[in-house]
């Protein structure tokens, strides 16, 4: 008897029937499509005893190129080739190991047509928003089985409810405003605590439920589409959440940079890649830091990792059809990773358009990371577009009475270090800072002239969800991120619509998208010519021309009457007396003195005739 049980043990110890159970959990990417300049997939598989495997694919023209088995047997990845002409269909996947087989199907579709993939420029007006704090369409999902914030007992903190079906339901206020693109914060899988902001990924693959589904993104981006509303992606690659299925069982040893007990902390020096005596223990110190504690650093020095990165941004663009990409934390990637894929993916988007925010206001560092820079050798970020910090952090300085005017001239004529300073993105608040009516103190009339100066100067404008109506918010994340009055069922007034909007509301509203039409009425305020002048007593004025019409903008930064002499630029005026100032549609004539009469803390956008 002994003898059977002792036979029966060392069957069940060592057979691989018994002891090598494959199994596939899943696949990602999900799918793929055919005719995509990026055709050859590392499939990454997730599973059980997925060492020594073989794989094959039920039809032969899908080729299996290589197969890489890590020391996890959780995980395997496969690389193959999709044919350019392979009809739509779900292709099986099968595995074996030994005795062993296991299989999935993976789809391969037709890539969509219509309108896609538009890119973002000057021509456009940004509207950024947070989802759970822009607007709850769909009361369902607000609370869901197995997902649980801790941070919701914390005043201000908590999730509000907020989701994709409430962004399609305010599509039609958005494009009364004047929004032509929006950028939401990041809709991923953040199944952890203060998961509201989006940018503690737990699966990069799917939407948050709270938020919707991936088919309701989908739908969100075809909507915006109708309305003529581009979709901009906020895309994180340096960091994923420390409650991500990853980190309770890593692909590999070096598939984050250190470990939660012994890691980096940040280094927030964005200057040390262009600073030609930075040394590189210093560089990967940035490059391999953690943004935070919970937010761990992936190593985009491992190449299963970049080509993860990479098919992951490619496969949202492709399934959504959606317009351009943010890029966070862009300086505390790899950088010569994140070069390469910016590169990809605008090989494989041409149109798109990519925003690399770049925390800096130093036009000189900030300017390094436009592609094709001439400031360093060998540095090329290939991205096409900056956010413009700059900017944004001299006109807080005017509206908080910490600085002039002159501080908005210096950082405008330091342009000449941008290859392209019309791709940058202005604004003058956003999700992580103060809104600039909080930095105002109720000077509005501020407020006004930094709006008028951001809408009529180069660059791409970005509007900040609920500023637009005179948001204050106040210090700190949780309350400047407050939820969009209206958005929700117990709010008492409705910010979006006119009826529901203070008198002060309406008026600040009208103003803004006034100041939106404008710009979009006319070419020159887009891609015309910029000719601008010193500030003298706090007056800034300049032309935008272009072939169809020459404006002047005039910006009185005192609480004073100013007398603007014209004289100096007589010679771009001309003998023309007649200005027709837009924001208020009303008719100036320029005497022979050539003396304009600016009320205090006012601007004019004069055209002339």
């Amino acid at each position: 008897m002994k003898k059977i049980f002792l036979f029966l043990f060392l069957i069940f110890s060592f057979s691989p029937i018994f002891s090598q159970t494959l199994k596939i959990e899943k696949v990602e990417p999900p799918n793929w499509w055919t005719g995509m300049k990026w055709n050859n997939i590392q499939l990454m598989i997730y599973g059980e005893n997925l060492n020594g495997i073989s794989a094959k694919f039920s039809d032969s023209r899908i080729k299996i190129k290589k197969i890489h088995t890590p020391e996890n047997s959780s995980y395997a990845f496969i690389d193959i080739k999709i044919p350019d002409r392979l009809p739509s269909g779900d292709y099986k996947l099968e595995l074996r190991n030994g005795s062993g087989k296991a299989s999935i199907d993976f789809p391969v579709y037709q890539r969509e047509k219509g309108i896609r993939h538009q890119g973002f420029s000057g021509n456009d007006i940004i509207y950024l928003l947070m989802p759970d704090r822009f607007a709850n369409g769909d009361h369902a999902n607000d609370s869901i089985s197995g997902y649980y914030d801790s941070m919701q007992r914390i005043p201000n903190e908590w999730r509000f409810g907020g989701d994709i079906q409430g962004m399609i339901d305010k599509l039609d206020y958005l494009k009364d405003l004047g929004v032509t693109a929006v950028w939401a914060t990041p809709l991923v899988e953040n199944n952890t605590f203060r998961s509201y902001h989006g940018y503690s990924a737990t699966d990069f693959y799917n939407t948050d439920p709270r938020l919707g589904s991936n088919q309701l993104y989908k739908k969100y981006v075809d909507e915006a589409h109708k309305r003529g509303i581009k979709v901009i992606l906020d895309h994180v690659a340096n960091h994923f959440s420390d409650n991500h299925p990853w980190m309770r069982n890593l692909p590999m040893k070096n598939w984050i940079n250190g470990s939660i007990e012994d890691h980096l902390p940040a280094n927030h020096h964005k200057m040390i890649f262009t600073d030609p005596y930075a040394d590189s223990s210093t560089i990967k110190h940035v490059e391999r830091g953690w943004f935070v504690r919970d937010m761990v650093d992936i190593n985009q020095e491992n190449l299963f990792v970049q080509n993860y990165i990479i098919q992951n941004t490619i496969w949202w663009v492709e399934f959504s059809g959606l317009d351009g990409i943010r890029e966070d934390t862009h300086p505390y990637n790899n950088q010569k990773f994140i070069a390469s894929w910016a590169k990809a993916i605008l090989d494989e988007f041409p149109t798109l358009n990519i925003v690399g925010e770049v925390w800096t206001g130093e036009s000189d560092f900030l300017a390094a990371y436009q592609r094709d820079t001439f400031l360093k050798k060998n540095f090329n970020t290939h991205l096409p577009s900056l956010t413009d910090f700059g900017l944004r952090d001299v006109l807080i300085d005017f509206v908080s009475g910490r600085g002039g005017l002159y501080k908005v001239f210096n950082v405008i004529a330091k342009d000449f270090l941008f290859t392209d300073p019309s791709q940058l993105v202005t604004f003058v608040d956003n999700h992580d800072l103060e809104r600039v009516m909080y930095y105002a103190n109720g000077n509005v009339d501020k407020v006004k002239l930094a709006y008028v100066i951001m809408m009529t100067t180069r660059g791409i404008p970005s509007v900040f969800y609920g500023s637009e109506i005179g948001m204050t918010g106040g210090r700190g994340h949780g309350v400047l991120r407050a939820p969009f009055p209206g958005g929700f069922p117990s709010d008492k007034q409705n910010g979006f619509e006119k009826s529901g909007r203070s008198d002060f509301e309406n008026e600040f509203f009208n103003f803004i998208r006034n100041l939106i039409h404008i710009r979009k009425s006319h070419s020159a305020f887009i891609n015309g010519k910029l000719i601008h002048y010193p500030p003298v007593s706090d007056v800034y004025y300049y032309f935008r021309e272009d072939g169809n019409r020459k404006f002047l903008i005039v910006i009185n930064g005192n609480e004073k009457e100013a007398l603007v002499d014209l004289n100096p630029v007589k010679h771009r005026i001309g003998e023309k007396t007649s200005l027709i100032e837009l924001i208020t549609n009303s008719k100036r004539i320029l005497e022979s003195d050539l003396i304009l009469k600016m009320n205090p803390l006012s601007a004019g956008i004069f055209m002339i005739e």
